[in-house]
């Protein structure tokens, strides 16, 4: 029951196929180049790698944030035109616990982070268990600083992943690894089979990212706005 997996919520490109037992083929690159210049190139290099036709796919992931307004929006398009043209089910996978799933430590508090601009982050708290990844507390924005002492307070080893974590390095002994901080497209497809599974499905029409906060655009007219009405 190959899935394919798409991942563009951060500056990585990323996509995979997995099937229930097995993670058939990724690609993962970060580049200078746009999601919108690089995505349908690599998701057909990867098909074409991995001998798979796309009439063999059985379902589309996605990542669906928190992460970058335009990456997820781009990731989240093409990932409804794929499930649309072959009327295949959409399953959305959550960044952070997509993050987290990619670094099985049993026993280890995993925090992934992802940059949210003006000294913020975005903040998931994931434990492993049962060789699946179980919520402690949900994805959040808060300053960086913020997150470090939540994060000190919980009195457990902790192993902070994603872009943010890579961005403070200096700041954080707790990061992960380099090959294994940032997101990568093939845990989001294994998940995505344990959610597909489950019999979770998503519907191809309403299904919208998750951005926990709004977009700088956003901020700005509705600070111009203010002014205008004085």
């Amino acid at each position: 029951m190959p899935i394919l997996a798409i991942d563009t919520a951060t500056l990585v490109s990323s996509v995979a196929i997995a099937t229930p037992d097995t993670l058939v083929a990724e690609l993962t690159i970060q580049t200078r180049k746009t999601h919108s210049e690089r995505l349908m190139p690599h998701i057909a290099s990867l098909l074409e790698m991995a001998e798979m036709p796309q009439s063999k796919l059985k379902a589309v992931a996605i990542s669906i944030g928190p992460g970058s307004f335009t990456g997820l929006r781009i990731g989240l398009a093409t990932a409804k035109a794929f499930a649309y043209a072959l009327n295949i089910p959409l399953i959305g996978v959550p960044t952070l616990a997509a993050l987290a799933f990619s670094c099985p430590a049993p026993g280890c508090i995993l925090a992934p982070m992802l940059d949210a601009q003006k000294g913020n982050v975005y903040l998931g708290i994931y434990e492993w268990q049962n060789r699946s990844i179980v919520e402690i507390e949900p994805p959040q924005v808060v300053a960086f600083a913020g997150a470090r002492t939540k994060l000190a307070q919980l009195g457990r080893p902790v192993l902070m992943l994603g872009e943010a974590a890579a961005q403070y390095a200096a700041e954080i002994p707790e990061a992960a690894p380099p090959h294994v901080i940032m997101p990568r497209a093939g845990s989001v497809a294994v998940l995505a089979q344990q959610l597909y599974a489950e019999g979770v499905r998503h519907d191809v029409n309403t299904l919208e990212p998750l951005y926990i906060r709004r977009s700088e655009a956003e901020e700005l007219w509705e600070r111009r706005q203010a002014r205008e009405c004085r």
